[in-house]
């Protein structure tokens, strides 16, 4: 039997690029420590139009974000100073690609696509990424706190707006929301510094345009 084979930085970040612009034929949440399982039933046969329409768009956003959040990670990783924080960004990484997988899932149970400004998302947030990390690793899991904080209060204005009756996408919010806070809590206890009021700001105004366009296009 041949051993296992061993991925360098180079590997997993074009992987990661790869996962996040290709589609691929994603499952739905398992259930894990860290994620309840989805309903499978089709969104088109249990919403109504508009109801379908708005939890659609909602997840197309949560989409975008997560392709944002590969490029994020993988420039991340590329600047790390030590293996330990490159090896949590890219473990990271992992966990927020079966997040784009679910949201790719539900898309396609909505009847929607996801946004077509997928490369621009990628490459905008692939350097963000490799700028924090090149400010030193305590500032770059600083960043990886403070992004997963202002994701946690995305997910929970969306799963206000999401359609009552749309379980399934709620239940994928839900998981995604528990994931995305134990990673900024893991990257506060390793070290990450809190950033200053001027860049959480322009944080959220990134964001903002981000979401926007993710919901437009």
């Amino acid at each position: 039997m041949s051993p296992a084979r061993r991925y360098s930085t180079a590997d997993h970040l074009l992987i990661g690029l790869s996962r996040a612009l290709a589609a691929r034929s994603p499952a739905p949440p398992q259930a894990t420590a860290s994620a309840a399982a989805t309903e499978s039933a089709d969104a088109r046969d249990t919403l109504a139009g508009a109801q379908r329409r708005q939890a659609a768009d909602l997840m197309r956003v949560n989409h975008a974000g997560e392709v944002a959040a590969q490029g994020l990670y993988q420039g991340q990783a590329l600047t790390a100073r030590s293996d330990a924080t490159r090896r949590h960004l890219l473990a990271a990484a992992e966990e927020e690609q079966q997040h784009l997988d679910w949201c790719a899932q539900r898309l396609r149970e909505l009847g929607d696509q996801p946004s077509r400004l997928r490369p621009l998302w990628y490459a905008g947030s692939f350097a963000m990424g490799a700028a924090a990390g090149l400010l030193g690793d305590r500032w770059s899991l600083g960043f990886v706190a403070e992004t997963e904080r202002q994701v946690a209060e995305h997910l929970d204005e969306h799963l206000q707006r999401l359609p009552p009756e749309d379980k399934s996408s709620r239940r994928i919010l839900q998981a995604m929301r528990a994931d995305e806070q134990r990673h900024g809590h893991a990257a506060s206890d390793l070290g990450g510094a809190p950033l200053p009021a001027p860049v959480r700001g322009l944080m959220r105004q990134l964001a903002r345009v981000m979401k926007a366009g993710a919901a437009r296009f």
